[in-house]
């Protein structure tokens, strides 16, 4: 049987989990996800444990964070005064906004903190600092 290979383009269903259990994310009810291995466009700790795989087979793959989503940097924590938030904002624990970086890309981020002085933004990755897990299955390689 064909084992993929870095380069191949193959299609896989996943259901990913934190620690506890908590499911982040499916393919449950989607088509697999397709993508080219080896070549950055997921996450390096589950790249990795793709090749050697032939159509069929399912595992459970361990992802740490520095292989996932990377560690919490506390520097993309940032508290900004009140008065820089626009009054129609809802200034609500967990409220996703968007601001634009200095080079005009867009950067997510939560309000993780409101004092009565300032609004402390926080732009790491909802998955940073957490090691995640998979159970995969292969479904089709295209070489």
């Amino acid at each position: 049987m064909t084992q993929v290979q870095n380069g191949d383009n193959v299609h896989l269903h996943y259901t990913g989990t934190l620690r506890d259990g908590t499911t982040f994310d499916s393919s449950d009810g989607r088509d697999p996800l397709a993508f080219e291995v080896g070549s950055g466009q997921i996450i390096p700790g589950l790249d990795t444990a793709i090749p050697g795989m032939v159509v069929g087979d399912k595992k459970t793959v361990e992802v740490a964070c520095t292989d996932a989503y990377g560690p919490i940097n506390p520097e993309a924590r940032q508290a900004i005064p009140r008065e820089g938030i626009p009054d129609d904002i809802p200034l609500e624990l967990g409220t996703q906004l968007q601001m634009q970086g200095p080079d005009g890309q867009v950067l997510p981020v939560v309000i993780v903190e409101v004092d009565e002085a300032t609004v402390t933004l926080d732009a790491n990755h909802p998955l940073a600092g957490q090691d995640l897990f998979f159970a995969i299955e292969l479904v089709a390689i295209n070489p």
